[in-house]
This record gives structure tokens, C-alpha cells and sequence, in this order.
């Protein structure tokens, strides 16, 4: 591989000086140069993720549908493919491919792996493969930090937080609320499993955070002690149901979108990432859709919200249920992408591109 050093912005082929094009390149980027990239920088990836929700708001993004790969022989585990395109200043297409896979973490590794790729906007040339499990896991963080914070305004802030599942994403999701200016008097803990219980607790502790860490051994307890809720979990169908638990009105980030029966959502004020995709793929808002006949139980877009047009009522439980949206991974990865750049410490992958003359 060669490191190619900083050098200015490639010319569009409009602004491109005639005669024959630079052979495109490609770029390997490993999860160490991305978390390099990444770490501390909290609020800057939340304004990213912001802007990008803007975009897709107002029509400069292409999202479609993510494509499933499921296997007979392995019904829990799945491989997922999120195309996308970004414009505004990003101007970058690609693709995400995130595998999940249950039993990996009995076998002591992450359930989840990912690649993303980057193509470039004018030649449509794949110009940059990084590793994405780090990237998908902090866009998902700085998702659920921004709502949040905008879920939050207008009511007291939360000082008791809970997380009902306590993996790598349960674990960004403290690392962004904190990094974005959070700080709680409590932080409730609950897991299926008591060793992942007890392995965030521990995390929680040497992180140095200011806040009482109490694990809960029921969900009600948690729910009932949160202000904040975050579901964080690998739930394949709704097993919490009871709305008498949300009887205090907390603001839930459902990032796991399976966790909640319809009659929670029912009773609280709800908002997606974008309607179309969440109502699929039997997510909580798709089965009340189903339950309903309809999507009036859905208030509206985290960008509704930031632009104002949807207010958060502060008595109802207010939920935010994101699909995941192929378009923050592409903007995340762009970001890392022109980080490592300005590092000098970008890999380029000598003669990836073999067969460039059209006629040999």
C-alpha cells in the first residue's frame, strides 16, 4: 500500500482541465485510523448527524429500503445492505453492509461486523473501503444523543438515566451523552444477562462518571427509576407492555425499535427518522401500524422536531424509534474519510483498479 499524503480536493470532471482523467484510487481504512478519527469529538459528529437528518428532509438524499439477508439455518442472525447518497457539501454514494450475529457474543466477540464503502459522486469509482462497526455504532450514538436533547426541551432534564441492554451500542450512547454535555445523578443498568449487567457497570465505573450506578433485575424498575430510557437491545418481538411503567412520561430512545408493544406507543408521542422506514421489517411503530390501519400514532421526523414543526409535549411519554438510516453512515464515513487525509495517514491500495482503458 502507499500513504498518500494531504493534498487539495480532487476536481469535478466540470472543473477538470481537458485530457485524460487520474486513475481513480482506493483506499483501505482500518477500525484503529477510524476510532483515531472518531474519539472526543462527540459534538461534532452530532452536528454531522444533524445536518445530514436536515438534508434528507429536504430531499437531498437517496435512501431506499435496506435488503435483508437472512439465513434458514441461523433464524437470529442476519446480514443487512443499506444503500445511500448524500448531498449537500458531502456529495458521496455508497453502501453499508452490517452483519448481526446473536451467538458472537457467547463466542466472546462483537454481534456486530461491518464494511462501508464510499463512491465517488461524479465517476461513481468505489474510492474508499473502512471498517464500519465503529461508524455505525457512533452514528446510531449521536442519533440517539441529538433526540434526546431535542426530545428533552420543553420539559426538566433528565438526571436519571436507564439502559435496558448493555452491549457496544448501550455503551456509545453513554460515551455520546456525555461527550454532548450530559450528566446524571443516576444511571440504571438492566440486562438479560447478568454478566453484561455487570460488565457496564464496570465500564460505567472506571469511566469515572459522576452519577450512582444501580443494576435493576427487572424492567419495571428500570423503567419506573428513568427519566431517560434507552433500549439498546437484540429483541426480535416486543416484551415490555405494560404502559403503567411510563406512567412518570420519561423520554424513551428506542434504538432496538423491537422492544415496545403497541399500546406503549399508543399512548405516547412518537417519532421516527423517517416514516417509511420504520414501518417495516416488524419494528414496534410497523406492528401498531399494522394493529391500527394506520400511521396517525406517529407525530412526526427527529427533523421535524429540530426544525420546529412537531412540539414534545412534556405530559406524554415521548419515543424515538430510528430505523438507522444509511445516509448518517455515509456522512460519519465521509467525515473519517477526509480526517485521515488531513492525518497524512491515508492507505491507498496500489493498481486496485486494473482494466482503465477502454479498448486495451
Amino acid at each position: 500500500m502507499t500513504t498518500v499524503r494531504p493534498t487539495p480536493s480532487r476536481p469535478t470532471p466540470s472543473e477538470a482541465s481537458p485530457g485524460p482523467a487520474p486513475a481513480p484510487t482506493f483506499a483501505v481504512i482500518s477500525g484503529a485510523q477510524v476510532q483515531q478519527a472518531l474519539q472526543g469529538r462527540e459534538k461534532e459528529i452530532v452536528e454531522v448527524v444533524e445536518a445530514t437528518y436536515r438534508l434528507h428532509g429536504a430531499g437531498d438524499t437517496v435512501n431506499p429500503p435496506s435488503s435483508f439477508l437472512r439465513f434458514p439455518d441461523r433464524p437470529s442472525s442476519r446480514i443487512i445492505a443499506l444503500p445511500a447518497s448524500v448531498g449537500g457539501e458531502t456529495r458521496v454514494d455508497g453502501v453499508k453492509w452490517i452483519s448481526s450475529f446473536p451467538p458472537n457474543v457467547s463466542a466472546g466477540i462483537p454481534r456486530a461486523s461491518a464494511v462501508l464503502i464510499l463512491n465517488d459522486h461524479d465517476t461513481g469509482y468505489p474510492f474508499a473501503c473502512l471498517e464500519s462497526s465503529i461508524i455505525s455504532a457512533t452514528r446510531t450514538a449521536a442519533s440517539a444523543a441529538s433526540a434526546a436533547d431535542r426530545l428533552s426541551r420543553g420539559r426538566p432534564r433528565p438526571t436519571r438515566v436507564g439502559f435496558f441492554g448493555t452491549g457496544l451500542i448501550a455503551r456509545y450512547i453513554h460515551t455520546f451523552l456525555e461527550g454532548t454535555g450530559w450528566s446524571f445523578d443516576e444511571i440504571g443498568v438492566h440486562d438479560l444477562s447478568a454478566e453484561s449487567a455487570a460488565g457496564f457497570r464496570l465500564y460505567l465505573e472506571q469511566s469515572r462518571t459522576a452519577g450512582r450506578v444501580t443494576v435493576h433485575h427487572s424492567a419495571e424498575e428500570l423503567i419506573r427509576s428513568s427519566d431517560l430510557v434507552v433500549f439498546a437491545t437484540v429483541a426480535a418481538q416486543p416484551h415490555v407492555h405494560e404502559v403503567s411503567w411510563f406512567g412518570h412520561h420519561p423520554v424513551v430512545v428506542h434504538v432496538s425499535l423491537r422492544d415496545l408493544a403497541p399500546q406503549i406507543l399508543l399512548t405516547a408521542t412518537n417519532i421516527v427518522d423517517d416514516i417509511d422506514h420504520c414501518l417495516r421489517a416488524a419494528t414496534s411503530p410497523h406492528l401498531t401500524e399494522q394493529l391500527t390501519g394506520n400511521r396517525t400514532f406517529l407525530d412526526g421526523t427527529l427533523d421535524d422536531v429540530m426544525a420546529g414543526r412537531v412540539a414534545v409535549p412534556a405530559d406524554r411519554t415521548a419515543v424515538f424509534s430510528p430505523f438507522g438510516l444509511g445516509v448518517l453512515d455515509l456522512a460519519v464515513g465521509k467525515y473519517v474519510y477526509d480526517e485521515v487525509i488531513r492525518s497524512g495517514e491515508l492507505q491507498v491500495v496500489d493498481g486496485f483498479f486494473h482494466e482503465l482503458r477502454r479498448y486495451g
